[in-house]
């Protein structure tokens, strides 16, 4: 009887995992629904709930950028220089910066000697608004935004040339609240950065993509988030956002409340992964999944399917039969051929996919450190995760 039980137990892990492996390595990203706005057509300005919406006409697509900036991120020029040769008609670079005698603002100076030609502004405020020291950098810049189409994008990103064009094309719906897109992990010439981008490429964008093909719409990512004015003070304004740790994604949060739509655009950045050792990647990871347990804790209890080699490993130690065994190879091919197809189109070394087993064990420690703490380090502040 209890080796029946085990048996049940050990087919059902393997099954949840190599179900959710297979997904995983078949859905692919969907492009956005995008309704055109009609030449002089009037955009709906959203009010609070109860209160009827009032016309206004918006700057025919320009786009205001906001990046705040903290400290001389590896490749922090590169990254920023990107936004400087957009194929978009019109738009504004708003660099942030706290401290007078923050690295970062001299390589905006030598980001505005290079590019003249582009509309760009340095703000220097130390003003802190709340305990989340990025949302005061924003709300610090507000006041220096020309256009009433927002561009919110965390400082170490590089992007395409039509990357301006295409995350603002969705706000013309008036059914959209913000738009946000994912990311892939560049690593540094390192082992330990190489598994860091392994947790963005083939473990956390493939989970975002299957949520979304089942129709979630719970994102909002600090690589990109598009949102018009008018939406962003009806939700509350940046000041809605100062003492929340995932302002990212309680900026989404707010604008869905108000009835409108999130949009996953088909744009994919690219991040920096600099870690050089495992207690850094620890670190910098174990914040990010207790930070989506404070969001999701009923949503992170479950998503230890997605540590496809270690679950396949215990259901095998439980189940020990030949069914198990036979549907277990199936899960560890499918997770294997996720990353060797993203790794094939995001990063310079495909061989990487064979560090797939260590990259699932590393996760499922840290899923289960991340249920232990209550506390964050992001950057220079520790913050407390609210569940």
């Amino acid at each position: 009887m209890q080796q029946d039980w085990f048996t049940f137990v050990g087919m059902a892990l393997i099954t949840g995992a190599t179900a959710y492996a297979c997904l995983a390595a078949c859905v692919k990203a969907r492009r956005p629904r995008i309704v055109p706005a009609q030449p002089g057509a009037q955009s709906t300005a959203v009010g609070p709930k109860g209160m009827a919406p009032q016309q206004m006409v918006l700057q025919p697509r320009a786009v205001s950028v906001f990046k705040p900036l903290c400290s001389a991120e590896p490749r922090l020029f590169e990254n920023l220089a990107t936004l400087c040769v957009q194929t978009h008609p019109q738009y504004q670079l708003l660099f942030g910066v706290r401290d007078p005698r923050d690295p970062a603002i001299a390589v905006v100076r030598v980001l505005q000697a290079a590019y003249p030609a582009c509309d760009m502004k340095l703000v220097v405020d130390a003003r802190v608004h709340g305990s989340n020291l990025k949302v005061s950098n924003l709300i610090n810049m507000l006041p220096h935004a020309m256009h009433d189409r927002f561009v919110i994008a965390d400082s170490d990103i590089a992007v395409a040339p039509d990357y301006l064009e295409k995350v603002s094309a969705p706000l013309a719906d008036p059914s959209v609240g913000i738009v946000t897109c994912l990311y892939q992990g560049r690593p540094a010439d390192t082992f330990w950065s190489r598994l860091g981008a392994l947790f963005i490429n083939t473990w956390f964008a493939p989970s975002v993509r299957v949520a979304s093909a089942f129709g979630s719409q719970g994102f909002g990512f600090g690589a990109t988030i598009a949102v018009r004015r008018d939406v962003l003070m009806a939700a509350g304004g940046f000041d809605a956002l100062v003492n929340r740790l995932a302002d990212d994604y309680w900026l989404g949060q707010l604008t869905r409340d108000l009835g409108l739509r999130t949009v996953l655009s088909e744009v994919c950045v690219i991040t920096e992964v600099t870690e050089t050792r495992l207690s850094d990647l620890w670190a910098r990871e174990v914040r990010w999944l207790r930070t989506i347990r404070s969001l999701n804790p009923l949503g992170f209890a479950f998503t230890w399917i997605t540590y496809t080699f270690p679950v396949l490993a215990i259901g095998l130690a439980l189940a020990r039969d030949r069914p198990a065994l036979l549907l277990a190879l199936v899960g560890a091919l499918a997770r294997l051929a996720l990353h060797w197809r993203r790794l094939a189109q995001d990063a310079p070394r495909p061989g990487d996919a064979l560090l797939a087993p260590l990259r699932d064990a590393l996760l499922l420690l840290q899923w289960c450190a991340a249920w232990l703490g209550s506390t964050v380090r992001w950057r220079q502040q520790i913050m407390t995760v609210r569940t």
